[in-house]
């Protein structure tokens, strides 16, 4: 531990602060940082997303809460507003996460799924609208920030969902591109991976939104890092705008 800190602290003459746990030092961080604990994030979810509850048990007995060394996840779902659309059905959900030690940013993001396989993996989550703030001096700020989101995902769930429905139908029938070249062009445009064509589950000559975006999220479902599955879920749902 000693020479990790000697070959990565600073060597600048600037103070630093030191967060330790039971007699071990758990991080360092500049003076700047500002610590916002689990306990506190979820205190908030507890007390607003009554109409939410943790995904069933998966195969190895985890519930909706994940919490590590270096961060905490919890997923939330409202299978009480399950909604078909054509052969595809949706129920809104929502992910927290923040870390005590500085491993990432604190954040609330809210979506549409189509299901949850045993591990908890969320699938092909769509319209995703995320929330974060760095852990500097106002970070506890998010909090309410956290409680308009739920608030709001519960309070305009029937306008909500049925603008999901009306995008998401749209989004079947508008064609992302006529060939695979051309959908090559435009995913390369968007900063994504022509990889995507071989996750579609289409049949047709040409791909519409709702393929490419289906297509997305099943990747990010192999993704083992939850951070890692919602970046590139809001990325697939930003998409959605090509429908619009």
């Amino acid at each position: 531990a000693a020479k990790v800190l000697r070959e990565t602290l600073p060597q600048v003459r600037k103070p630093f602060q030191v967060y330790s746990s039971g007699g071990m030092a758990r991080s360092v961080h500049g003076t700047a940082y500002t610590r916002l604990f689990d306990e506190e994030v979820l205190s908030v979810v507890n007390e607003f997303s009554d109409d939410f509850t943790p995904a069933p048990r998966g195969f190895n007995g985890a519930t909706g809460l994940y919490a590590g060394e270096q961060d905490m996840f919890c997923f939330l779902i409202d299978e009480n507003s399950r909604i078909e659309i054509r052969e595809e059905s949706f129920a809104p959900g929502l992910f927290v996460w923040t870390s005590e030690v500085g491993k990432r940013s604190v954040g609330i993001s809210t979506f549409w799924y189509q299901h949850v396989c045993s591990n908890h993996i969320v699938w092909d989550a769509i319209d995703v609208v995320e929330c974060t703030r760095k852990h500097t001096a106002n970070v506890h700020r998010c909090l309410n920030d956290m409680r308009s989101a739920i608030e709001n995902l519960i309070a305009v769930r029937d306008q909500r969902r049925d603008a999901f429905a009306k995008t998401v139908d749209v989004a079947m029938d508008t064609r992302f591109a006529e060939s695979r070249d051309e959908a090559i062009a435009v995913l390369r445009r968007h900063g994504l991976s022509a990889d995507l064509l071989d996750e579609t589950h289409s049949s047709r000559e040409y791909f519409t939104v709702f393929d490419i975006v289906d297509a997305i999220t099943r990747v990010a479902g192999r993704l083992q890092n939850a951070g890692d599955r919602l970046l590139l879920d809001a990325r697939a749902a930003a998409l959605l705008t090509l429908a619009a």
